[in-house]
């Protein structure tokens, strides 16, 4: 996830990319993603007074910590309101989190085409619903 972020210093794009490394990883390494973030939380919340944050893990590359840094760049880029900004993960984590159950459980289409084009729906939808001028 982190080498597919750092391919752009663009933020829109750095979020696009977080998703999408998320859902390529469910469809990839199944066995990983449902141990990891199926059978467990992906990180420990704890209630902050702007709503949740999540506790530092182990390690560097947590999803969800990649994911605050990057929604974090899109307020210094000025494309998220600061006041939307506390608890912006969970609204979009859930979004790509349930588009890679759907896609590895069904109903929705398990054909190339058909990830291609779920994966693009969800990503413009948390776009639209977080970022400004989308």
């Amino acid at each position: 996830m982190s080498r597919r972020v750092g391919r752009t210093k663009d933020p829109r794009k750095r979020l696009r990319a977080v998703g999408t490394a998320y859902v390529d990883f469910a469809l990839t390494r199944t066995g990983l993603f449902r141990t990891a973030f199926v059978a467990h939380p992906a990180a420990a919340l704890v209630a902050s007074p702007d709503g949740f944050e999540a506790e530092d893990p182990p390690g560097d590359a947590e999803p969800f910590q990649v994911l605050g840094r990057v929604l974090d760049e899109t307020v210094a880029a000025g494309l998220l309101k600061p006041e939307r900004r506390p608890g912006a993960e969970i609204a979009a984590w859930s979004a790509v989190h349930g588009l890679a159950v759907l896609l590895l459980d069904g109903p929705l289409p398990s054909s190339p085409a058909g990830i291609t084009f779920a994966t693009r729906q969800v990503l413009d939808a948390v776009e639209r619903a977080l970022l400004d001028g989308t």
